[in-house]
């Protein structure tokens, strides 16, 4: 095998690597985030909670609604 080929292939295994790496790495967080929501409706009652404000379950579930549709649409 010539050294040209050798350092080709080993340029595209590393190439192919960072690749599957980074959109297995992505699949992976977005899936964890999905299931896994930074933000809850209790995290929401608390803070509002702490805010003076008196929650009710529609507002929270809009609440939560908004955040779902913001995350959506950022990406």
């Amino acid at each position: 095998m010539s050294l040209g080929l050798a350092i080709a292939l080993i340029v595209l295994a590393l190439l192919v690597g960072l690749l599957g790496g980074f959109f297995g790495a992505r699949r992976y967080m977005e899936n964890y985030l999905r299931n896994n929501p930074p933000i809850s409706e209790e995290m929401l009652r608390t803070m509002m909670l702490q805010m003076g404000q008196k929650p009710s379950s529609r507002k929270l579930h809009q609440m939560m609604q908004t955040m779902k549709n913001q995350a959506r649409k950022a990406k």
